[in-house]
């Protein structure tokens, strides 16, 4: 039977998803080189149609995050793989539409091109289209980087890459540096081995945001599979490499992440840092050791390993990425770990108890440490007023604890709420910073004033941005930078461990006192992961049956408010709208709420849960926590139980 007549067959009995048959032809006719043909007939011949199913079924799409997908496939064809390279990557990334390869990255790589190039000529901007990036540990990352550089060059523009892995927020902040008009990262940031990613960003640092993300998914989309052959072989020596002054230009930026630069030398502050063998050692142990503390890595995991072999997933939200550090941190009796993810834009910590054993803290607790000790720093050196102010803002999502919402509106800051992705909390310092430039004039230079000079002119003529962070780890300390900075995370926690060890305290007793000035706040999630074709559309039934049949009840727990942000029209506290998005906010009977969306990264939906509660002193504090504790994780089975459900009708 030929490979038609396979396919043909296949689709006739349900085998094959007709919208991937039609991609595989698409393929088969590009003309693509010789062992991606192979891999393709090896796949039908093997009659692989789950496999091709997931690989064929879409065009990967712009999420959130960007562009991520899988490089290697579950079912590999002998072509692609070809001879492993000494790190272990196959000698070519996995064939297929749905898939990270040279052919979905040049077609991001030209249509992105294209809308910037159009988007300068509105503008009436001469200069050639300026692209400048950065690429992580991962299977093909530095290939993808040159691979995309390459192209952008032969487009009719100019690139500039980093001889070595570079963090995601170096990126950021060298777009704005170098004044380029795009950037891009290839990373999959905490993702599995086999995944990898395209995150674009534009000219001022930070990720796309409409009309720009559709704009270029729209040029994206009509770049044909065939065009993109004659990018195929690379040529970077127009491409232009960045140097050391690259280096030292972030780190100056990512250094005035720390408000008190005497705390950290007077407490001896010592620490066991992990970069879970990513980009995160490139820069974060040298600036915590300029600063004084003293700082031992993991030995296992200090190097770059595109595998991440010694963690099931090198994720610091998950307690074994950090088992190594915690071990290391009780042998030596160190004060605090730190752990940042493969591309160094989340961190993770542990810290020690007043009992002397390391606890992990959640992203919502060290949020909400660095929302309090920042705001009540700011005020105590005069960057903000004592009082607050309402041109004084914390930037954090829907999805990330309400208590900084309490703690902000005791401060007397103003708390913006934004959709989920830290393009949002950019796009707010965007809009903050070009209130400011027009109210100075045009000679006016953002970037090169202080912090405490900028906070003067923000209160006066524009919001400035104290903090911002997400509850998944991610944290910002300042607006030079437009994406979170693990780099920048290490340096404000390590402060903030050493100004509470300097009076005395532990963290989790400073914590402790944060519950019982604005109250107890615990959350909790459930990631549902549903792998490929059927599993998008399981995701898909779960969103789409919370619009059309809204839950009411969760076991004798009812539903009293249900807010669809698809749909409705919701303002942030200026006033602006908020983009429409598949996320819905639901408030219960007894007072806990929860937020059910889609990622936009990964194959999964995700649901965020929220309770709270009050205790009149720091004796009945442990007793309130147990209680929320346990009405929550009721709660969590019961909405995970619904949705299972829902993903399957």
């Amino acid at each position: 039977m030929s490979d038609n007549a396979r396919i043909q067959a296949a689709v006739a009995e349900g085998k094959l998803l007709s919208s991937a048959a039609q991609t595989i032809e698409q393929f088969r006719q590009a003309k693509l080189p010789l062992w991606a043909s192979q891999s393709i007939d090896e796949l039908v011949a093997r009659e692989a149609w789950q496999e091709l199913n997931d690989r064929f079924y879409r065009f990967l799409e712009f999420g959130t995050g960007g562009m991520r997908g899988r490089t290697i496939g579950v079912v590999k064809a002998a072509a692609e793989t070809g001879t492993l390279s000494s790190s272990g990557s196959p000698e070519h990334a996995a064939i297929g539409s749905n898939m990270l390869n040279d052919f979905t990255l040049i077609r991001a790589v030209v249509g992105l091109y294209r809308y910037t190039s159009k988007f300068l000529k509105e503008k009436s901007v001469s200069s050639k289209p300026r692209i400048v990036i950065a690429y992580d540990v991962r299977h093909f990352s530095k290939h993808f980087c040159e691979l995309a550089a390459s192209t952008w060059v032969k487009l009719g523009g100019e690139a500039y890459i980093f001889t070595a892995p570079r963090p995601t927020p170096q990126l950021s902040y060298s777009v704005r540096w170098l004044g380029a008009h795009a950037g891009v990262v290839i990373t999959a940031s905490h993702n599995p081995p086999h995944d990898n990613g395209f995150k674009a960003y534009f000219d001022d640092g930070a990720q796309v945001v409409p009309p720009h993300d559709s704009g270029i998914v729209k040029e994206v989309d009509s770049v044909p599979l065939s065009e993109t052959v004659r990018f195929l072989e690379k040529d970077t020596s127009k491409v232009v490499l960045l140097s050391e002054e690259a280096d030292k230009a972030y780190l100056a930026v990512a250094s005035q992440a720390v408000l008190d630069t005497h705390v950290i030398k007077r407490a001896k502050l010592s620490i066991v840092f992990t970069n879970i063998h990513g980009t995160g050692g490139v820069h974060a142990p040298a600036l915590l050791t300029q600063l004084g503390a003293q700082v031992k890595q993991v030995p296992e995991q200090a190097g770059f390993d595109a595998n991440f072999p010694t963690v099931k997933s090198p994720n610091p939200e998950n307690a074994e990425a950090l088992s190594k550090a915690v071990a290391l941190a009780e042998t030596v009796q160190a004060d605090l770990v730190l752990a940042t993810d493969p591309d160094d834009d989340r961190m993770g910590c542990a810290v020690r108890t007043k009992s002397g054993k390391m606890e992990l803290l959640s992203g919502n607790q060290v949020g909400a440490l660095l929302v309090d000790y920042r705001l009540t720093r700011m005020k105590e050196m005069g960057i903000i007023p004592k009082e607050g102010s309402r041109n004084a803002c914390i930037i954090k999502t829907f999805v990330t604890t309400s208590l900084q919402d309490a703690i902000g509106e005791a401060h007397g800051v103003k708390v913006i709420n934004t959709l989920t992705g830290f393009k949002w909390i950019a796009a707010k310092m965007r809009a903050y910073e070009r209130k400011l430039q027009e109210a100075m004039g045009a000679s006016f230079n953002y970037d090169e004033i202080s912090l405490t000079e900028k906070a003067r002119l923000h209160l006066q003529h524009s919001t400035f941005f104290a903090f911002g962070n997400e509850e998944s780890y991610g944290y910002l300390p300042n607006d030079l930078v437009r994406d979170k900075d693990g780099n920048a995370a290490c340096l404000m926690f390590a402060e903030l461990a050493s100004w509470v060890k300097d009076r005395g305290l532990t963290v989790p007793e400073y914590l402790d006192q944060i519950y019982l000035k604005y109250g107890f706040y615990l959350e909790g999630t459930i990631n549902l992961y549903y792998e490929g074709a059927s599993g998008n559309a399981k995701i898909k039934r779960i969103i789409d049956s919370y619009r059309t049949s809204k839950p009411t009840q969760f076991g004798d727990i009812g539903v009293t408010q249900f807010q669809d942000f698809g749909r409705e029209a919701i303002k942030d506290q200026d006033g602006e709208l908020i983009p429409k998005q598949d996320l819905y906010v639901l408030t219960l009977a007894n007072g806990a709420t929860f937020a059910a969306r889609g990622s936009g990264t990964e194959p999964k939906m995700k649901f965020y849960l929220f309770a709270k509660s009050k205790a009149k002193s720091l004796e009945e504090l442990p007793q309130v926590k147990q209680a929320v504790k346990k009405d929550l994780e009721k709660l969590k089975a019961l909405i995970e139980a619904d949705a299972r459900k829902r993903a399957e009708s």
